[in-house]
């Protein structure tokens, strides 16, 4: 029922593939907790909305790169992370995924399914699962991000991971836009070929009440560095998009 990825070894990192023209994952063996691809540099923005979310939910395991990247630099954050293949389950400890521990579990599960039937709780939601064919159909549906708005706390944040390119890309974000009252704002990665999509219960985006340096505070000097330039470049994006109070 589920395709069995395959995990490519150059001798300096690991990438995880479902087809070879399609990277899902990338680990520097010297750095396996970094964030290799760009877009996982942008989903990290929802440090700009919360920068000490107690509880981390996330859609989609991959290679971990976002989850590893979290459960080494917010300690203060639970995470729990959701994923339907077990095949992709199976290659954690290829790609270092820490084990699970009472702040971080993988949970063998549908989470569309999960979300609409366990009513959990998130301070922030992080969707970033794809299959073989691209992203599932019961992760984008009108009804699957009417339950991200429910599993979310006020001022709780959605993150979304969508392919830029895609011709449905415009229906998604409208969907997510529909949700969230049409509180939701998109970044297209510097590669433009994805977009992330930021969607907040509750208070309005306004880019003037987002703050570089409080959102950083928390991290360890690496970790700014890692996400320093993005978070600033999202921040310039949104500005030069003249979001304001309204959403």
């Amino acid at each position: 029922q589920y395709v069995r990825p395959f995990v490519l070894d150059d001798g300096a990192s690991l990438s995880l593939h479902f087809t070879q023209g399609e990277l899902q994952s990338r680990m520097r063996l010297d750095s396996p907790c970094g964030l290799e691809v760009d877009y996982t540099r942008t989903m990290m923005g929802f440090l700009l909305f919360n920068p000490a979310p107690a509880h981390i939910g996330m859609i989609g395991l991959g290679g971990g790169s976002i989850a590893k990247f979290c459960h080494r630099h917010l300690p203060a954050s639970r995470m729990t992370v959701l994923e339907i293949n077990p095949h992709v389950i199976a290659l954690r400890n290829d790609f270092q995924v820490p084990p699970d521990d009472e702040r971080f579990e993988v949970l063998a599960a549908d989470g569309a399914l999960f979300l609409q039937t366990q009513a959990p709780r998130y301070d922030v939601l992080l969707i970033d699962g794809f299959d073989y064919d691209g992203q599932p159909a019961a992760l984008c549906s009108q009804g699957f991000y009417d339950d991200c708005l429910a599993a979310l706390p006020e001022d709780g944040v959605l993150v979304v991971n969508l392919h830029y390119d895609h011709p449905d890309y415009p229906l998604l974000f409208e969907r997510i836009r529909r949700s969230f009252g049409g509180n939701a704002v998109e970044i297209v990665t510097l590669e433009k070929s994805n977009s992330i999509v930021f969607a907040r219960k509750g208070a309005p985006i306004s880019p003037q009440a987002l703050n570089l340096a409080g959102s950083l505070a928390g991290l360890d000097a690496q970790a700014r560095t890692t996400l320093k330039p993005e978070l600033a470049r999202m921040l310039w994006q949104m500005k030069n998009l003249d979001i304001g109070d309204e959403g």
